[in-house]
């Protein structure tokens, strides 16, 4: 089984160096050579799974002194359960770029990216330490930036990949002083060894460590501060924008903080939670006053992983069980099983929602405005029928996947934390709201522009993923797997007591009624926004708050850094350089020219300056001066 971890690792960089070598002007074969990989990747992850064996194996890098850097495999439950989600998910959106990206005349080095980026993911899942975690997430940000910068004639997407990078860089400078400090409080960084060395009591883990490792999450899971890249990050292809930024690059920084678990303190997990809650709600408002249809999911994909961050924020829950007369507690990892369900749901409703929005632009010419579509339903009926599964599955209709994890994570906040609780109700209609109001103005109604009246249905290679995500949009949540890979998360409901269970469940169709049914009303005509129309004030507030933090950082950027970095190249120029460097420099040279001087080959100047130098000596001994 060890060989086939190293070989689903290898198989995509073996894809992109042959793409990047040989096939650049080969855009056909590249694009089925990478989705033959991905496919491959699928079945052995597959293979992995079902074969039920779990192992950790590493070799020794690099050595300095007592210093060593190991490059490792640790596939566990947590790993199977993310690789497969990868390599699944992965996969269809490979067959959906054979279609959508058939006439790009750069699909070779398309596919080469993709097949680059599977190729980081799956190191980080299969990273057995956080220095080879950290080597692979940099190289999903590489990837991240190759992919979003695809149409790089745009430059609109090339300031949209290099914010992605920047930003990414910010929350990576804490993940790596977080890194280095657990190196240097631990003496390593090998997860086992850190368990180990956490659950024998043997170290006691400082606040900072986790918290320094959550920036690398709040950069790559695009959480507050540090969430402006992801909307603009719909610059990308569509397809880039279902595999990076909604199934796994995104939710990698889900998966890291699943698996430094051992590391959390309660006062870490408390910062961890509400920066999720608070992500979750803000993301929710913004959706609301989006007109394109990409950022609309852009927006809803931020506000899901503030989910999954205060739910894991929310940390362990305790069940009491009577079991022969007598009452015994069990204690699971809510937080982490809680978290990974949503993460799995998600990455099938929402890459299914992206992957819809892209058939959608397909069939509309490359438009993007929700306003300009109108009158899909009958023009498309497959994108139709799918997309609102997959809208279904993400507002929390009963017995879809969506309404499984998002009830797992009420109920543990309705446990831990009552205004957690509401705030994250309070999203979930906001979710119902704006996810409706994109569905309807999009595919209901007549068609409001020429590209929308002639839309048409995508073809096989686009249609046929977007069925299989839709089946397990539905079927997804009902997985037994889950028990097993994630915590026991698919006990969590049933174990609840059944009034909780029955207050989670009115909840759930409370909000999600209340949501939809307000969107319904809202936007009985689609000819324009009702909702910025009727509420001008509030709208305008919401359109304040989406762009408040591009404004603070650019602001930033332009009045406080630019500004400092113009002292230090002033004192770096006149100071250092000049007066320090240059000065010394100046005077050396100034010395050496007097003492040139002073060598002319001529006698009589030397015999001069002997009479000097004793005569001078001669009034130094006589005490003249």
């Amino acid at each position: 089984m060890l060989n086939h971890a190293i070989l689903i690792l290898l198989l995509p960089l073996a894809s992109a160096a042959m793409i990047a070598l040989f096939l650049r002007k080969q855009g056909a074969i590249a694009s089925w050579l990478s989705t033959a990989t991905a496919g491959a990747i699928a079945t052995i992850s597959i293979i992995l799974l079902v074969h039920g064996q779990r192992f950790e194996n590493q070799v020794e890098w690099l050595r300095f002194g007592d210093f060593s850097v190991s490059l490792g495999i640790k596939y566990d439950d947590l790993a199977a359960l993310m690789l497969l989600i990868v390599g699944f998910v992965g996969f269809l959106i490979h067959v959906f770029s054979l279609g959508y990206m058939h006439d790009d005349k750069a699909r070779a080095r398309f596919f080469g990216g993709l097949s680059i980026f599977m190729f980081s993911m799956i190191g980080i899942v299969l990273a057995n330490n956080l220095f080879m975690i950290f080597i692979f997430w940099e190289l999903v940000g590489f990837s991240s930036w190759l992919l979003i910068n695809h149409y790089h004639e745009k430059q609109s997407a090339a300031d949209a990949s290099k914010k992605a990078f920047i930003v990414n860089r910010v929350g990576d400078f804490g993940f790596l002083l977080g890194i280095i400090w657990c190196y240097y409080c631990m003496g390593t960084v090998n997860l086992t060894e850190l368990a180990t060395k956490i659950d024998g009591g043997v170290m006691a883990c400082s606040t900072w460590i986790p918290l320094l490792l959550f920036c690398g999450a709040m950069g790559k899971s695009a959480q507050m501060p540090l969430q402006v890249w992801l909307p603009d990050a719909m610059e990308g292809p569509t397809p880039v924008s279902a595999l990076i930024h909604a199934a796994t690059m995104v939710a990698a920084g889900i998966f890291m903080l699943c698996r430094i678990n051992v590391l959390m303190v309660p006062e870490a997990l408390e910062v961890i939670m509400w920066v999720g809650t608070i992500t979750a709600l803000y993301a929710a408002l913004c959706a609301i006053v989006q007109r394109d249809i990409k950022k609309v999911l852009a927006y809803s994909t931020l506000s899901q992983l503030g989910y999954m961050v205060a739910a894991f924020g929310l940390g362990s829950i305790t069940f009491k069980h009577e079991m022969g007369g007598s009452v015994h507690e069990m204690v699971i990892a809510a937080g982490v099983g809680a978290a990974m369900f949503h993460l799995t749901t998600h990455a099938f409703f929402k890459a299914l929602m992206f992957l819809g929005s892209g058939s959608v632009i397909h069939g509309c010419h490359h438009e993007q405005d929700i306003f300009k579509m109108g009158g899909l339903r009958t023009k498309m009926p497959v994108t139709f029928f799918t997309f609102t599964i997959g809208v279904l599955a993400i507002i929390g209709m009963p017995f879809l996947a969506g309404f499984f994890s998002k009830d797992a994570i009420l109920y543990l906040a309705m446990t831990k934390n009552t205004v957690v609780f509401a705030i994250l109700a309070f999203t979930a209609v906001l979710t119902s709201f704006y996810m409706v109001r994109l569905w309807k103005i999009t595919f209901l109604g007549e068609a409001r522009s020429d590209d929308a009246k002639h839309a048409h249905e995508s073809g096989m290679t686009m249609t046929l993923p977007l069925v299989i995500l839709a089946v397990l949009s539905v079927a997804g949540g009902y997985a037994g797997v889950y028990g097993k890979l994630a915590g026991s998360v698919a006990d969590l409901i049933p174990e609840a007591e059944g009034s909780a269970h029955t207050t989670i469940l009115l909840v759930s169709l409370a909000v999600m009624t209340v949501g939809a049914g307000s969107a319904l009303f809202f936007y009985k005509s689609a000819t324009t926004d009702t909702l910025e129309e009727k509420f001008r004030f509030g709208f305008n507030a919401l359109t304040w708050l989406k762009e408040s933090f591009d404004k603070l950082y650019d602001y930033y950027v332009a009045k406080v850094q630019q500004r400092f970095a113009m002292v230090l190249n002033f004192l770096e120029q006149i100071v250092l350089a000049g007066a320090i460097i240059r000065g010394l420099s100046g005077f050396v040279g100034l010395v050496g020219y007097g003492a040139r001087a002073l060598y002319t080959g001529s006698l009589h100047t030397y015999v001069f300056w002997f009479l000097l130098g004793a005569a001078l000596l001669w009034a130094y001994a006589a005490g003249i001066f």
